[in-house]
């Protein structure tokens, strides 16, 4: 019998398997959903698939053959060139929001316009011209209330109003977009401050943040205090968070429970209020406490510090903060961005720097500007991935970074090339991009839907960033 049988071959004759990787497709298709991995390399094909698609110009008119302040301060500020600074500086979107649906666009500018777009109908014209003339068809509401505005929102609660906020002005203004009136229907105004000489000095506001759940409104001033309106009560504060410093909050966020409060300013700090419990919440339900200082607060400056390859390449000083946003698709990353253009994650659960992207300074590139002339620049993210939208305070364009809570991601501060390139190097690796644009970019906003992003400009336009449409028919 043991001449039939086959002789076994020895280990080392063995062919070896070849180790095949699993098609990443097919596991979506059996498991039902996206693992991270491959969810964080999606991001970057999306990101590359973004380009400019239009570029709208403020050339509206308030009457016939009377154009409104925006378009006058636009022409007289090109017209002066550098001569009159002050009056470059009252040009520009600063800030841009779409309601829950994304359905209508809200923006206003320094001069002092609020207009309302449709946002479908505006993407609609983008595929016709590059550079579209003055048309009244695709604007809804368009107000000129006469006074600076830095920031604008739209109430979640009522999608028919609209909140918008000056540094200059020391009252929140409510308009309703049904209306066509260009006084608002409701305003809530800030406590004055008292001086030393017993005079008053307003305080003006520079962004607002709302809880989801009830009527309250949080809004921060340039005295360094976050006002906590309840429209249910009255047009004054009913809290006052208050800071260590009596500098300028440049934003304010709410945590999604609507129970933590975060405002970052001028002296580069984070502060941090809690009002779950112990006095600040007994201070918000009895209105009889107007103050309350903050849990805690960090010095981005020293977080910093700690990252020891950030250290060895440049100084680290103290920068204002000119906005912070949580991450829709993150709960506890919190993105800060400074006055000199760098842009960073900072872990709130651990009160640590995670991501840091600091992009080349102004002098590589010929373009010097003095930070004492800086505008405020308000960033965004894309509403369902890790990616962050921030204007370049030297450049024309818009930077689109990644900061995936993974060490896999390119800004990241253990992030090693080298050891990821050696790990797969088949794999395409995620970078961060730059898009460029003809114009300097100040405020942007991300569709809640499909992400498509409109970015306002210094130069007082809208300029809608989104993948390009290609028509279904064949060319003849």
């Amino acid at each position: 019998m043991d001449k039939y049988l086959v002789p076994k071959k020895h280990l080392k004759e063995r062919v070896k398997l070849l180790h095949r990787f699993r098609w990443k497709r097919s596991l979506v298709e059996l498991n039902g959903k996206f693992e991270p991995n491959f969810r964080h390399e999606m991001m970057n094909l999306l990101m590359g698939s973004y380009s400019e698609v239009g570029v709208f110009p403020h050339l509206y008119q308030m009457e016939i053959d009377a154009p409104c302040n925006s378009n006058i301060n636009r022409i007289l500020s090109e017209a002066s060139g550098e001569r009159l600074l002050p009056l470059r500086r009252r040009k520009g979107v600063s800030s841009v929001d779409f309601d829950n649906k994304g359905i209508y666009l809200a923006s206003v500018t320094k001069s002092g316009c609020l207009t309302v777009h449709d946002f479908e109908a505006l993407y609609c014209k983008t595929n016709k011209l590059k550079c579209l003339p003055e048309d009244e068809s695709k604007l809804l509401l368009h107000l000129s209330p006469d006074s600076q505005l830095d920031v604008v929102k739209w109430n979640p609660l009522n999608q028919n109003e609209v909140l918008c906020g000056s540094l200059k002005r020391n009252a929140l203004l409510i308009f309703d977009v049904t209306y066509m009136m260009s006084e608002p229907i409701e305003e809530l105004r800030t406590r004055t401050t008292t001086t030393v000489n017993g005079s008053n000095i307003p305080k003006g506001l520079s962004d607002v943040a709302f809880a989801s759940d009830d009527s309250r409104i949080f809004g921060s001033d340039t005295h360094g205090t976050i006002n906590v309106w309840d429209r249910r009560v009255k047009s004054l504060p009913c809290l006052e968070l208050t800071s260590a410093s009596f500098g300028t909050l440049n934003s304010v966020q709410l945590d999604a429970e609507n129970q933590i409060i975060y405002g970052a300013g001028r002296h580069g700090i984070v502060y941090v209020w809690d009002i779950r419990g112990g006095r600040a919440s007994t201070a918000f339900l009895s209105h009889k406490e107007t103050c309350h200082p903050p849990v805690t607060s960090v010095k981005l400056a020293t977080l910093l510090e700690k990252i020891g390859s950030l250290k060895a390449q440049t100084e680290i000083v103290p920068k204002e903060i000119q906005s912070i946003g949580l991450n829709p698709s993150c709960p506890y990353q919190l993105a800060f961005h400074l006055e000199d253009g760098w842009s960073g994650i900072l872990d709130i659960n651990k009160f640590e720097v995670t991501h840091i992207h600091c992009p080349p300074p102004a002098w590589l590139n010929d373009s010097y500007a003095s930070l004492d002339q800086m505008d405020l620049r308000k960033p965004s993210w894309l509403s369902t991935c890790s990616v962050y939208l921030a204007g370049s305070p030297f450049d024309r364009g818009l930077h689109m970074l990644d900061f995936y809570p993974s060490i896999n991601s390119p800004s990241h501060v253990d992030y090693k090339e080298d050891i990821q390139e050696l790990s797969n190097p088949t794999k395409q690796k995620n970078q961060n991009r730059f898009i460029h644009l003809p114009e300097e970019v100040l405020s942007c906003a991300a569709h809640p839907l499909y992400n498509a992003i409109v970015a306002g400009t210094k130069e007082t336009s809208l300029l809608v960033i989104s993948q390009k449409r290609k028509s279904c028919k064949e060319e003849d």
